[in-house]
């Protein structure tokens, strides 16, 4: 059972990293505020700035974005213009520049609506991960961003800034990943809503130490409770698709609610930024080693995205998954698209069973979706 007071701890991260961050701002200190998994914090950091996520999960400024947005655009889209256009985001409020990417078609374009409230920095994506011109491309976007963060603040991203940036960066991923890799116990001792509130909620807490340090403690004690006083679970399900955060887990909240088990999550705010690690090698370019990990990203907006196959495959064998949830939201194109050629591939590849589910942020079809989901729950226990 996981310590509710180490818990409880990362429930108020998020509340105790907006204090943090007024505090610190008011001493002067710079923030960037990130909106996806492809922004390269550590860039961020070595300008001696804070990276800091930004609101986008929730439902309630949704009709003011659809003032200004299409209706049947995509939820994360219009919950993330709407936190802006409301001023309903501490975290946007604090931003002293915003650096986002070109993904989607929707979020591309949403960009340059939002750039009227913000300074923003857009970084030119790639959408073909193996060619050379793509790497070459993107590590031109990489530098690009080191210009700017650069002329913004009036500092010098030196390698050896950006090397330690490298260092404490992915000693969080690595904490991250070993909370996560507790799932791989049967049963699992943490539930889907619980990993996701601990991933939420630490991209809103500056200080990275504390948070690694957090992580490490609870990680600990969940591992030392393995084996004691333990319950029979029930089907054992990886959630995959599009993005999920506190106020968009009703997916996750409905699996748990009928006896099913989320034990790991490969989307981009779970397993799939924590998977692969940027090179710490001291001969190489730190430029390049945070390009080439970046870009290796498995995101719906690659084509092809052989990597989202390849760890789902993985990530199911090592979880030892007895079914799979690919959650997209309503107006993902790419996510839409691509559940086709995901479902035929883990049926054929590995005879897991799937289930697609699209929805949005609203609770207008929660019943709809505990009758399907309960049937599809039903189905593994049988």
């Amino acid at each position: 059972m996981i310590d509710p007071v180490l818990m409880e701890q990362f429930a108020k991260l998020r509340e105790q990293g907006m204090m943090k961050i007024k505090e610190e701002k008011e001493q002067g200190k710079k923030v960037v505020g990130m909106y996806c998994t492809y922004s390269p914090q550590e860039l961020i950091m070595a300008a001696d700035a804070y990276p800091v996520s930004l609101c986008g999960t929730k439902q309630e400024p949704i009709a003011a974005a659809e003032k200004v947005l299409p209706h049947n655009l995509c939820p994360l889209i219009k919950s993330s213009y709407g936190f802006a256009a409301t001023d309903t985001c501490p975290f946007f409020n604090f931003a002293d520049l915003l650096v986002a990417e070109t993904t989607c078609d929707g979020k591309k374009k949403m960009y340059e609506l939002l750039a009227q409230y913000k300074p923003m920095h857009l970084l030119q994506l790639p959408q073909e991960q193996a060619a050379p011109e793509s790497k070459d491309l993107w590590l031109q976007e990489v530098q690009k961003l080191k210009v700017r963060l650069e002329q913004h603040f009036g500092v010098e991203l030196t390698p050896s800034k950006l090397r330690a940036a490298i260092k404490l960066a992915n000693r969080e991923r690595k904490a991250l990943r070993d909370l996560y890799e507790l799932n791989r116990h049967v049963p699992a001792p943490l539930t889907g809503l619980e990993i996701l509130t601990v991933a939420h909620n630490r991209g809103f807490y500056p200080d990275k130490e504390k948070v690694i340090t957090m992580l490490e403690e609870l990680t600990a004690s969940v591992k030392a409770g393995l084996g004691k006083n333990e319950q029979k679970e029930g089907p054992r399900i990886l959630l995959t698709g599009v993005p999920v955060g506190l106020g968009s887990e009703k997916v996750i909240k409905l699996v748990e609610e009928l006896g099913g088990t989320v034990v790991c999550q490969e989307n981009c705010t779970g397993y799939k930024p924590v998977d692969v690690l940027v090179d710490e090698d001291e001969n190489k370019d730190p430029l390049q080693a945070i390009a080439e990990k970046y870009l290796a990203i498995a995101c719906s907006c690659m084509s092809p995205n052989a990597g989202r196959y390849e760890l789902l495959g993985r990530l199911a064998k090592e979880f030892k998954v007895n079914g799979v949830l690919d959650l997209t939201w309503i107006g993902c194109h790419t996510y839409n698209v691509e559940a086709y050629s995901i479902k035929k591939y883990l049926d054929e590849q590995f005879g897991l069973p799937y289930i697609q589910v699209e929805t949005d942020y609203s609770s207008s079809d929660t019943e709809q979706l505990r009758v399907r989901i309960e049937a599809f729950i039903e189905m593994l226990q049988a």
